[in-house]
Formats: structure tokens, C-alpha cells, sequence
């Protein structure tokens, strides 16, 4: 599917990847869910990957509150910009260490319909449109959500199905 570009394939691609996100872990075992199959990279395990998501949503949910309730913010929380995001992810991972899989499981659900809500109250154009708010800067809102929701699904599955298909070889 070709990157969202109307509300209605944004929400179209963000449900699907969801779907396809929950049918792949809805697929493997409870051994699988717990095991660190990621034993080289930041993220070990399934519930590490559910956190991060959840934690990228939380980022887009809050950057659209409060700008849009005329509290200016930046996307990503100080003192973090777009060359040393990598350390907040960690940041991520580390808060979340001892967050259970079921609550992460649970967190990621709710913001997924936070987020699908939250889109559901704007228009294409202030959605797609550049320049339709200040604080997007030279790039729509549209372009965040994708980014935070459909492609990041895509990537979680990516690695997921490379990292089973590694662990259930061995």
C-alpha cells in the first residue's frame, strides 16, 4: 500500500497494520511473547517493541494536545531533536523494563484508539495540506501520523517476523 496520503487511507493503512500487527503476535506462543528474540538490538522481546509503539504514540498524542490547545511544543520531548533520538528510545526501553506484557499489550490498545480518535476530528486538508499548522513546520500532521502509527506498525512487524523466524531456527 502506497504511504496515506487522504484521512481515509491514513485510517484505512493505520487499522490494517494494526490488525496485521495483533494477528502475528495473536499468533505465536507464550514462550515466544516472553523469550528475548532480539538478543543484539535495543528492544529483546515482544513487549519491548509494544512499549516502544505505545511510547511513539504518546509522543503524537501529546504534541497534537497541546499545540492545538495554543500550548506551543516541540514533537519531541527536551532535550531530545531528531539526530539523538535514538537515546530516548532507550530512555523508552529502560522506564519500561519492568512493565508486563499484558500491560503493555493493553497500553498500546488504548492509545491506538486515542490516536485513530484524535485523527478522526481532522479534515484532509489539515491533515495533508503543508502549512495548515505552524507547528507541524514543513511537514503536514498527516505525514507524523503515518510515521508514529501505519509505518511504525510495519516496521514493528518486520522485525518481529525476522526476529521469530531466527528464534524458532534455533
Amino acid at each position: 500500500m502506497p504511504r496515506p496520503a487522504t484521512k481515509a487511507d491514513l485510517i484505512q493503512a493505520s487499522n490494517e497494520q494494526f490488525a496485521k500487527l495483533r494477528t502475528l503476535i495473536d499468533g505465536m506462543t507464550d514462550k515466544e511473547k516472553a523469550a528475548d528474540i532480539f538478543p543484539n538490538e535495543r528492544d529483546k522481546n515482544v513487549r519491548d517493541v509494544l512499549v516502544h509503539l505505545y511510547e511513539w504514540h504518546c509522543l503524537l498524542l501529546n504534541w497534537i494536545r497541546s499545540n492545538t490547545k495554543g500550548k506551543p511544543a516541540a514533537f519531541l520531548p527536551e532535550p531530545y531533536n531528531w539526530k539523538t533520538y535514538p537515546a530516548m528510545n532507550v530512555g523508552f526501553w529502560k522506564k519500561h523494563r519492568e512493565t508486563s506484557y499484558a500491560v503493555a499489550e493493553s497500553m498500546l490498545k488504548k492509545t491506538h484508539k486515542e490516536v485513530m480518535a484524535l485523527i478522526e476530528t481532522f479534515s484532509d486538508e489539515e491533515l495533508f495540506s503543508k502549512g495548515a499548522f505552524d507547528w507541524t513546520g514543513t511537514t503536514t500532521l498527516g505525514s507524523y501520523c503515518v510515521s508514529a502509527m501505519s509505518s511504525h506498525y510495519d516496521w514493528a512487524i518486520k522485525c518481529l517476523k525476522k526476529a521469530l523466524k531466527k528464534y524458532r531456527e534455533k
